[in-house]
């Protein structure tokens, strides 16, 4: 009987215990889900700022050159950055997009200087209601703190320009000439107010809004499908293949340089900056043939070394008014052997 008795009271115990673990148990559980969810967005933010979307520039190259250049999004090559206009669906044009990159706090925006000059450091950092502020843009505050923003208040249709800054590089490691967009500059065109930055009578005034790291953003871009074509409305390219192909077109206004000085600070009109901005591309382009020899020329550089090395007959003094490119017609010619155009020897040949 006492047996008996003993095990009622064991079981009752277990009853008990059992009816009140699965309200406990629920509570935990609830608490474990929300800081998974938690865990996991914030795990998927960060694996987004940290996917590796192209590698990055290394810190020995051996050769660089920074330019700036400014994009007008009315030009054709530059269109894809600009419409649509309004977000169509899915579909965000690319100041929208960094605009909302900036106001939830994915991405950091830097302060423009007066100067022009690109500052990526702590003491540049900038506050997003002083910029909504600042540019008269309109916004809610909730009793969180929490902005936010209507598409029809983003003033994407004013967003007309851009500064970008590129750097052209020769990486000796990889044996590779590239150009990389390295910052960002979203321009406002109001056509009220003054800005000491830069104004034009004929297009409003320029109003430079923030920096952005490219490295920062373009992870993000890796997501912005944009239309590349009038004749192929299929999103077939991503805004990270626009700039890291170099899609887009833009005059250069300042290199980096040793005044620190902008073009427009020693070209005294618009036909002089004209003439400044196709000597620079000229540079670019001339170091880049200088390094890998004439592109066009048909025959192997090293071959052509071997077969100089081992030729007795001394070079021909031909005539110097000819031009360069009927002499290299002749060099690929079944003449070429008595041609009187010294070989070229590329860079992989001189390397030892």
């Amino acid at each position: 009987m006492k047996r008996f008795l003993l095990i009622i009271m064991v079981l009752t115990a277990i009853a008990t215990t059992a009816s009140a673990q699965p309200t406990k148990r629920r509570v935990t559980t609830s608490t474990a889900a929300a800081t998974s969810r938690t865990t996991t967005q914030t795990a998927n933010d960060r694996a987004a700022l940290q996917f590796p979307t192209a590698a990055s520039m290394p810190d020995d190259v051996v050769w660089k050159r920074d330019i700036y250049r400014q994009l007008d999004l009315m030009k054709d090559k530059n269109a894809p950055m600009y419409y649509p206009v309004e977000p169509v669906g899915r579909q965000v044009n690319l100041f929208t997009y960094l605009f909302r990159l900036v106001l939830t706090g994915r991405v950091t925006a830097y302060a423009y200087k007066l100067d022009g000059n690109e500052s990526f450091e702590d003491k540049d950092k900038l506050e997003v209601k002083d910029l909504l502020e600042r540019y008269s843009i309109f916004y809610e505050e909730d009793e969180n703190g929490k902005i936010n923003v209507a598409d029809s208040d983003v003033p994407s249709a004013e967003t007309t320009r851009y500064y970008l800054k590129e750097s052209v590089y020769l990486d000796q490691r990889t044996g590779t000439f590239s150009t990389k967009v390295t910052a960002l500059c979203p321009i406002l065109i109001r056509n009220d107010g003054y800005s000491e930055v830069e104004e034009d009578e004929s297009d409003g005034t320029s109003y430079p809004l923030f920096w952005v790291k490219y490295e920062d953003i373009a992870p993000y871009l890796t997501r912005l499908p944009m239309m590349a074509s009038n004749l192929n409305n299929v999103s077939n390219m991503t805004a990270d293949d626009f700039f890291t192909m170099n899609r887009y077109e833009g005059k250069i206004y300042k290199t980096n340089n040793l005044q620190g000085r902008m073009l427009a600070n020693y070209c005294e009109n618009d036909s002089a900056m004209t003439v400044e901005q196709l000597k620079i591309e000229k540079q670019l382009t001339d170091f880049e043939e200088g390094v890998w020899g004439h592109r066009d020329e048909p025959t192997d550089s090293t071959a052509t070394v071997v077969v100089a090395k081992k030729s007795k007959t001394p070079t021909k003094t031909t005539d110097t008014t000819n031009d360069t490119s009927s002499s290299r017609r002749r060099t690929g010619s079944a003449s070429s052997s008595k041609s009187s155009s010294a070989p070229t020897v590329s860079a992989r040949r001189q390397r030892r």
